[in-house]
This record gives structure tokens, C-alpha cells and sequence, in this order.
């Protein structure tokens, strides 16, 4: 059973629906005690780092993450799920998780590519580049692109933990990997066909992986 954690954050539907096309069992809820007996973890969301953060702590979800993480199993944030892993967030100006150290920042209000000016949030198709094995990476077509939505992206302190790249005016980490925990930027499961594989290289994996 994959129980996807509910704490009020959005898309947590769509979710769902891509594990129910992959006749994968899931869960969406924030009881602690049904997550703790899942056989993985889905952290997705959408909205601003404040409001998750309080939501988080107020149903004690906070520790649990952390926990889940430690004692390995296999744990996959999504969109602002991959960005409050990290320590803090300039979004509210938050302090997060703390899981993997780094931070979140803001795209620059003059970041531009080779036509000119780019919008933030950036919104879209976008490529990403893999630079490591991993198995919830593998089978991914290097032509790939994956949809995105979101004005801040990941600083990771140690580049050894970025598992994809993505170029926006800008190089910024969209994908990290450390030991049972892997988390994205782009929204797999709105990303077809790719995303799908990726969702279900997540749901066959045990969160064993050699760094």
C-alpha cells in the first residue's frame, strides 16, 4: 500500500489517479498510524512553505517524515514536497524539515534565456538531466521533458545528493536522491508517459541504493 500524505497542501488527487491507472494500492490520508504501515510514502503538495509547515506540525507529520526517511522507507516528495525536505525556504522566509541540508530560493526577477526575459513561475514542459543511476531514474528517454509550476527551486549544500538538472535561464537541482528518499520538481504525475515510468519505478523500489 503507498499511502500519499494529506496535509492540506493540493494534488493530492492526481496523484491518486496516476497509482489507481498503474493498479497500484494507495491511500490518501494524515493519520500517522495508516502512513507508518505503508509499504512507501508519496509526499506531493502545492502552496506556499509557511502554510505546509504549520500543517505539517499541527498533525505531528514533521517527525513522522523525518522518521520514515531514517528507518528507510522509501519516501517520494513531489513539487513543494521536494522543497520543505530541505532546511529552509525563502518563501515565508520558513524553516523546514531539515531532512537533506540546503535551501530554497526564489528565481531571480531577471533571470533570462537566449529569446530574453523568462516568466517566473516557471510554468511547462522542461527537460531534465539524469547524472547518476538510480533505480526510480532508470528507463527515463533522455528526450523526456516533465511539467513543472513553481517560482522557487533547490539548493542542496552537497551536489552529491542532485539526481536531475533542468536549465531555465539557469542550471537549478530538479531531483534529488539520498538513500531511501528521492524527490522531484516537476509534477511526475501530470508528465505522461515518462512520468508514469518514474511513478512506477518509485512504487517497485525498496529504497536499497548504493550512493
Amino acid at each position: 500500500m503507498i499511502g500519499i500524505v494529506d496535509y492540506k497542501a493540493g494534488n493530492l488527487t492526481s496523484v491518486a489517479r496516476a497509482l489507481a491507472f498503474l493498479n497500484e494500492p494507495c491511500v490518501v490520508t494524515d493519520d500517522c498510524k495508516i502512513l507508518d504501515r505503508a509499504s512507501h510514502i508519496i509526499f506531493p503538495g502545492v502552496g506556499a512553505a509557511g502554510t505546509a509547515m504549520a500543517n505539517l506540525r499541527e498533525k505531528g507529520l514533521d517527525d513522522h517524515l523525518r522518521l520514515w526517511v531514517q528507518n528507510n522507507k522509501p519516501v517520494l516528495g513531489i513539487c513543494l514536497g521536494s522543497q520543505v525536505i530541505f532546511d529552509s525556504s525563502e518563501e515565508d522566509d520558513t524553516a523546514c524539515l531539515g531532512i537533506v541540508p540546503g535551501v530554497v530560493k526564489r528565481f531571480p526577477p531577471d533571470v533570462r534565456g537566449e529569446d530574453g526575459p523568462l516568466k517566473i513561475p516557471h510554468m511547462g514542459w522542461n527537460s531534465v538531466d539524469f547524472p547518476r543511476r538510480h533505480p526510480v531514474f532508470a528507463d527515463i528517454s533522455r528526450d523526456a521533458e516533465f511539467y513543472f509550476v513553481h517560482s522557487y527551486y533547490t539548493a542542496p549544500d552537497d551536489e552529491s545528493v542532485v539526481a536531475g538538472w533542468t536549465d531555465y535561464g539557469m542550471r537549478f537541482c530538479s531531483a534529488v536522491a539520498r538513500g531511501s528518499l528521492v524527490a522531484v520538481q516537476f509534477h511526475l504525475e501530470k508528465s505522461g508517459r515518462p512520468g508514469l515510468t518514474l511513478l512506477t519505478n518509485f512504487c517497485r523500489w525498496r529504497g536499497d541504493y548504493a550512493e
